[in-house]
């Protein structure tokens, strides 16, 4: 996937690589001594697997999240999980306190995704409505209503999906109809087309790998 858009937070992918070079600094001291004597016991075993347990939350958490948009549909990466979802089975996609996309899934039950990456406080977003308000007095207040970074994602978002629906060359809907009927008929016949919400496998070894060293480091030392 080529996508047109992403959307991700740079404020948690700052603090994310922040931490990865601290935790880096510090394993390679623990390894080699670069400020003093290496240090290959027990507790320092303990101390550098902590550390990659923070390098797992900070791929998971800072990293890893991110919205992705191209002419076939939107992606959602959340810390654990991916939806994956067709435009065709996009309902609706809101910018509220966080993006939060409301897809149709393959037996034709509804569901909603919240998305990680991007997200405001209501307290935020009514500052944000009232600055905008007094900014553009002359402008109605529904068109002022939630000027936020998520209602912009939102907004973006929506006009990666009008664009890229099917029109027929003469402007004609029920050709546009048409057309995009045989589309979802061929994807059908391909098993294609389905929105999906699944595990990531990485991340959660990401967390998982890290957590059961810790688990057996501390066993170790109890037993010992």
């Amino acid at each position: 996937m080529t996508p047109q858009l992403q959307i991700r937070s740079t404020f948690a992918r700052v603090l994310a690589w922040a931490w990865l070079a601290f935790a880096a600094l510090n394993l390679l001291d623990l390894a080699f001594g670069l400020t003093g004597k290496a240090s290959h016991d027990r507790t320092a075993a303990t101390l550098a697997v902590l550390l990659l347990l923070g390098c797992g939350i900070a791929y998971v958490v800072g990293l890893r999240p991110a919205i992705l948009a191209d002419e076939e549909g939107v992606v959602v990466r959340n810390p654990l999980r991916d939806l994956r979802a067709p435009w065709r089975t996009v309902k609706s996609v809101e910018g509220k306190d966080a993006v939060v996309v409301r897809w149709t899934a393959a037996d034709g039950t509804e569901h909603k995704t919240r998305a990680w990456s991007l997200q405001t406080s209501p307290r935020a977003q009514a500052r944000a409505e009232a600055r905008a308000a007094k900014d553009n007095p002359k402008v109605p207040e529904a068109s002022l209503k939630g000027r936020t970074a998520t209602k912009y994602a939102a907004q973006q978002l929506n006009e990666v999906a009008e664009r890229s629906r099917p029109r027929g060359r003469s402007g004609d809907p029920g050709k546009a109809a048409a057309q995009a009927a045989q589309a979802v008929e061929g994807e059908r016949a391909q098993g294609a087309g389905t929105a999906s919400l699944t595990w990531n496998k990485a991340a959660v070894a990401a967390l998982g790998v890290p957590v059961v060293a810790l688990v057996v480091v501390l066993g170790v030392g109890l037993v010992g």
